[in-house]
């Protein structure tokens, strides 16, 4: 069983592309619920490149590495990666609306199915503000 989470994003594909990938803007949108923050991010965009992301809770509670390694890249269309024994796939498609991001990953087995949709999508609902919120 796959999980699905979608948006439309408001923006040029190229832009919409480089705030995915790239680390400074990662740390802005990559979090669940307000309570929460990306820290550091780094990003190896090449197959067999890696990627992390340190998530923190902002009380400093507690927090975890979010990292895997690159297996798929398609400039613009498609990033697929494993991270753990699961993998996740990133589809960008073009619209006349703007770009519809696609991410499907495998889900783990700690938290309900629900839960773990929940928490993607209300990232990728992050960043898509984040990208609609940037200066062109």
């Amino acid at each position: 069983m796959k999980i699905t989470v979608e948006t439309l994003v408001n923006a040029p594909l190229a832009e919409v592309w480089r705030a995915y990938t790239t680390p400074e803007d990662i740390m802005q949108w990559n979090a669940a619920s307000d309570d929460w923050h990306t820290t550091a991010a780094t990003v190896d965009l090449r197959v067999g490149g890696t990627f992390c992301s340190r998530m923190e809770a902002k009380d400093g509670s507690t927090g975890f590495d979010f990292e895997g390694t690159y297996t798929k890249i398609v400039k613009e269309e498609l990033i697929e990666y494993d991270f753990g024994d699961r993998q996740a796939q990133i589809i960008f498609k073009e619209s006349t609306e703007g770009v519809v991001v696609q991410v499907t990953f495998d889900p783990e087995n700690e938290f309900p199915v629900e839960y773990q949709q929940a928490g993607w999508q209300s990232i990728l609902d992050n960043f898509k503000q984040h990208v609609e919120r940037l200066d062109r």
